[in-house]
């Protein structure tokens, strides 16, 4: 069957599934403090859904899985979902995007139904900051999660950071610090005006040459690092002789749109061919006919920009589409 390309020759092998728009945290970049409108729970895809569409996208190509939110692990029963997915043929990899704090009990259970790896958000190592930006959070139960996910054999770990200007990035050496005694993979990422394309996201983006100069006046000398899995936008780099990496994630300042190869799946079942663009095709009415799912997702492709041009929100520029109203908890990360 023809593989899942877009109209500029990219293959599609890898789909990002949220599977809640709810979280048990409140970051400031991902939704707002009150007001947030959560979706009844009727209107969230079922697990079997979910399969349906993973079973008919497989043929296609379709190989690498991550599991995303909101918060992916407050859905009861998350472990039964991986399994489902796990046992579909062609899927060789299924990873989740977390915050941590329900890995403790949740890690060993996640690795034995088939999870491979984990990227935990942790964007401050200090309590007061982390509270700040969470708006509640305890860092200590994400480091817990950390250690739970090392112990389960979940591997690599990835920490998501993301970097904001007057808010954490006086703490990049310490998390590039974390790097040098253990294989962890420190991915420092770019503020992205996801829902939101306010002052206050201009005010607090920061380009990554930040992480760079770091480097530089710790005295750091880095060279390039190849990951063992996963091959995605950042660009790894390590500092010599540390056990682990630290990646940049430029999604603002330098797009990595040419080689995209991801498709998301919302927790309501709605298609985006791209995070920043408000396009969306609801795919769940279809679940029940594979050829349907093929064909929408092949719809959705066939439609999808070059790039995003979140650089020109940036600049206040005139963009080609129409950016997306959704917040990053109801997309997926």
């Amino acid at each position: 069957m023809e593989p899942l390309t877009d109209p500029f020759g990219r293959l599609h092998d890898y789909m990002r599934i949220s599977v809640t728009d709810r979280c048990n945290l409140r970051c400031i970049y991902c939704m707002p403090a009150e007001g947030m409108q959560f979706q009844p729970q009727d209107e969230i895809m079922s697990y079997e859904e979910i399969t349906a569409v993973v079973e008919a996208l497989a043929p296609l190509g379709l190989s690498k899985i991550r599991l995303t939110g909101g918060e992916p692990l407050v859905r009861k029963d998350l472990d039964k979902l991986v399994s489902m997915i796990a046992a579909i043929p062609g899927i060789e990899d299924i990873s989740l995007t977390t915050n941590g704090l329900m890995l403790p009990a949740k890690a060993a259970l996640l690795k034995q139904a088939g999870l491979s790896r984990v990227n935990i958000s942790l964007d401050s190592l200090r309590q007061d900051r982390f509270a700040m930006i969470t708006r509640g959070g305890e860092v200590a139960k994400v480091l817990k999660g950390i250690e739970a996910a090392e112990a389960a054999g979940l591997s690599p770990i990835k920490l998501n950071v993301v970097l904001m200007k007057g808010i954490n990035d006086d703490e990049i050496k310490d998390f590039i610090s974390l790097t040098l005694n253990s294989p962890l993979n420190v991915r420092f990422i770019e503020y992205m005006p996801i829902g939101s394309a306010s002052d206050a996201w201009r005010q607090t983006y920061l380009p990554l040459e930040t992480v760079v100069e770091a480097c530089h006046e710790a005295g750091w000398a880095t060279e390039e690092a190849d990951m063992p899995s996963g091959n995605g936008p950042s660009q790894n780099q390590r500092v010599v002789g540390a056990r682990g990496t630290f990646g940049l994630i430029h999604p603002v300042s330098e797009h990595f749109c040419d080689n995209c190869n991801r498709l998301r799946l919302t927790a309501d079942g709605h298609i985006k061919a791209c995070l920043y663009w408000a396009d969306e095709y609801n795919v769940r009415p279809l679940t029940s006919d594979p050829a349907a799912v093929q064909a929408l997702f092949r719809k959705a492709l066939g439609n999808k920009p070059h790039n995003h041009e979140m650089a020109l929100a940036l600049e206040r520029k005139a963009q080609s589409h129409t950016p997306t109203v959704r917040r990053m908890s109801q997309i997926g990360g």
